[in-house]
């Protein structure tokens, strides 16, 4: 049996009738920049997150960038970010002119480690960009004590968690500071600015590119709608430098489609990742996620110990079973970045461990068995010598 790590034609083959009317819709309304279905999007997915103002632009990168940019980010400014994350979220600092600052991360989360945030701090840092990795919320009740107390903005990088949804105990904050309770509440709900993206292999996935800035800050939002076109309020008045960053309206048709399914997809993949760490438990040198609510996976990412991680994806492609590793280079130490940073200790070990298996809603249980054999053979085969 050869297992894709990816498949989206099964997805749309449940859909096929829905997506087509859809598509067919806008084509036959000729209204393919900002038409009624990009405003009907941005009115539905605002209410789903529960936020004022939901802003859709060209790509999950354009949001980060857009969104640090109505933030008022700039050259000069730091972002203390994860450096444990796909490319985007540092090249996004360092594109709006700001330089990143990297914290590292906890092995067990992937994500950013808010006690390393505090002293990375200097009189240049303006916020703190946290990224929900996998799909799993960053502690976010600590990550906003300390942009409270140093009076930081946040940037939430939800590119892989629409859906996801923070249930770590929140510290006791509301009552001091007037930050809201955040228990429960949705990823990129919680900071200044969230940022999405609808690349096809999200958990609500466009066709194509797509991205979403959402804040509850009038002024904010105010900006990210002039940047998303040109910089501008009305056409010809160009107030600001902005960039051509709007979602296509058969994207948004798309996404309005799927928006309906992706809680019950969330579900999915939620059990999905409880039957592989059920299969894989006990298997000597494998370290499976944690399972905790509000996660949504949108990878099922292990840890394989003593430098087996290659050879463990290498085994699984001979079986027929697609893998992916995200990320083998951590972005303080990408050759766009050669020299600047020293490296993040865990970020580095995880780097050489972390290893992605299949994951979608449709994956079936004979291939997750498959996969969970395939991976307990290969551990339990010795390793010769000759």
């Amino acid at each position: 049996m050869k297992i894709p790590f990816l498949d989206l034609k099964t997805q749309y083959a449940f859909l096929e009738a829905e997506i087509n009317e859809a598509i067919n819709r806008v084509l036959v309304s000729g209204e393919f920049i900002l038409g009624p279905d990009v405003q009907l999007f941005e009115q539905e997915v605002a209410t789903y997150l529960g936020v004022k103002y939901a802003i859709s632009v060209n790509s999950g990168t354009d949001a980060l960038v857009i969104g640090l940019r109505a933030l008022g980010i700039g050259p000069g400014d730091e972002v203390i970010t994860t450096p444990f994350s796909f490319c985007a979220t540092a090249e996004s600092i360092s594109n709006v002119g700001a330089k990143p600052i990297f914290a590292d991360i906890e092995a067990d989360t992937f994500n950013i480690a808010a006690q390393e945030i505090t002293a990375k701090i200097t009189s240049n840092t303006k916020a703190i960009m946290p990224v929900h990795l996998y799909g799993r919320p960053a502690d976010m009740a600590k990550i906003l004590e300390i942009a409270h107390q140093y009076n930081l903005k946040v940037i939430e990088d939800c590119a892989q968690a629409f859906g996801a949804k923070y249930y770590n105990p929140a510290l006791n904050i509301a009552n001091s500071d007037g930050l809201s309770d955040i228990y429960g509440k949705l990823a990129g709900t919680m900071g200044t600015v969230g940022a999405y993206s609808f690349f096809p292999s999200k958990n609500l996935g466009a066709y194509g590119d797509g991205g979403l800035v959402v804040t509850d800050d009038d002024t904010i939002a105010e900006q990210a709608y002039m940047l998303r076109v040109h910089g501008t309020q009305k056409k010809y008045q160009n107030e600001v430098l902005g960039y051509n960053s709007r979602l296509d309206t058969i994207q948004a048709a798309i996404l309005r489609t799927k928006l309906k399914y992706v809680d019950q997809w969330n579900q999915t993949r939620q059990k999905i990742a409880r039957t592989y760490n059920h299969e894989l438990e006990g298997i000597l040198g494998v370290i499976t996620p944690q399972i905790i609510k509000g996660h949504v996976f949108n990878q099922y990412t292990i840890r394989v110990l003593d430098e087996q991680r290659n050879a463990l994806k290498e085994a699984l492609s001979k079986q027929g079973v697609d893998s992916m590793i995200y990320y083998p280079i951590p972005q303080d130490q990408l050759p766009v970045y050669q020299g600047q940073y020293s490296k993040c200790n865990v970020s580095h070990q995880c780097s050489k461990e972390v290893l992605s298996l299949p994951i979608w809603p449709e994956l079936k249980p004979k291939m997750i068995e498959k996969i969970s054999t395939d991976i307990k053979l290969f551990k339990q085969t010795p390793i010769c010598c000759t």
